[in-house]
């Protein structure tokens, strides 16, 4: 039998050395918000991976919810971001950007000045979030988004599109996961909206929807991805009546649109609640492109998911952390150094 997890893989118009994926993990490393040269060492350190997924970077102030992370939406982040391409390029490996926007995931004291908390319902989150200035804060409650700021939005998701490939990466993530602004959207306990972005499964997957389609018209629906976490339970997000017939309608419109890939998380390997192979399985029924499986894989679990045709790719998330080298160590069966949570 080939060993699948080493082998060859076209993504769109690139071809991968290997079927590993680096997952996209929160750094904070990024002082005003823009990349850097420990950022630029990190990505390269790690480009034994066939993909490596960047940290979410937000498009926009708006989405800057948390300290440090990276933005992707002026001339001096793009420059930041291309010598951070430039060094993984140089190594032989392919990276995509994640675009995250935090949504109600966010304080103002982590916003730049004159930047809005706002999400699709004014539904504050429980519990606290980190600040540098004032360390642990509650979350306040966003305000609801108007009907010109969903559109300025989604102009802002197509704008970064157009700047991550000028930074010279090989395609764009959408953070549709984990709690963020896109699953805002389509978690009904987070959307309360009765416009055309709220009410139905199909409204509420509206709005990643005319991202994708604006994005795919602006760089190639072959350079575009998309990050999901069905039952996933980050940031007060949930399982709800009609979750897996949403999901499939989403898997049948995204291929529709003919984007690279859906990356597909189940954190229950982390404790979260676990993800029904079912609604796993309609979204491979639904949609034809490339399938990256995500959570709690080790190189033995990743080898017979590939063989079993549950995805394409697989992504590795804390090894990558604790494991510069884990893509050798994985070929070499070596032993790998365990996670220091501490320094993450």
């Amino acid at each position: 039998m080939k060993d699948l997890l080493f082998s060859q893989f076209t993504l769109g118009r690139i071809t991968l050395k290997n079927r590993i994926v680096m997952a996209p993990m929160t750094r904070s490393r990024a002082i005003n918000n823009t990349p850097n040269a420990l950022m630029a060492e990190y990505y390269q350190q790690r480009a034994g991976a066939g993909l490596l997924i960047t940290e979410g970077t937000s498009p926009s102030p708006n989405g800057l919810g948390y300290s440090r992370i990276p933005g992707l939406y002026t001339a001096d982040q793009a420059a930041g971001w291309r010598s951070v391409t430039d060094a993984v390029h140089a190594q032989g490996g392919a990276m995509f950007v994640q675009l995250m926007h935090t949504g109600r995931v966010s304080h103002p004291l982590n916003l730049p000045a004159g930047a809005k908390l706002f999400a699709p319902s004014a539904i504050g989150l429980t519990g606290t979030m980190w600040t540098d200035q004032e360390q642990m804060q509650p979350y306040p409650v966003p305000a609801a988004m108007t009907f010109s700021e969903i559109q300025d939005t989604i102009d802002e998701f197509v704008a970064s599109a157009r700047l991550a490939v000028e930074a010279g990466f090989d395609g764009v993530e959408l953070h549709a996961a984990n709690g963020y602004l896109i699953e805002q959207f389509i978690n009904p306990s987070a959307n309360q909206r009765t416009d055309q972005y709220g009410g139905s499964a199909e409204n509420r997957i509206r709005f990643a929807l005319e991202i994708v389609q604006k994005a795919a018209a602006a760089i190639g629906a072959d350079r575009i991805g998309i990050r999901v976490s069905p039952y996933g339970a980050s940031n007060d997000m949930g399982a709800y009546d009609g979750i897996e017939e949403t999901y499939a309608l989403l898997a049948e419109k995204l291929n529709a649109l003919g984007i690279v890939y859906m990356h597909v998380v189940d954190h229950s390997a982390m404790g979260a609640p676990a993800v029904s192979p079912s609604v796993k399985a309609l979204i491979r029924e639904n949609f034809k492109g490339t399938i990256i499986l995500s959570g709690g894989y080790d190189a033995q679990k990743a080898e017979q998911d590939l063989q079993d045709h549950k995805g394409e790719l697989v992504a590795f998330g804390r090894a990558f952390i604790s494991n510069p080298n884990l893509v050798d160590k994985i070929a070499q069966h070596a032993a790998l150094n365990a996670p220091d949570m501490s320094t993450f």
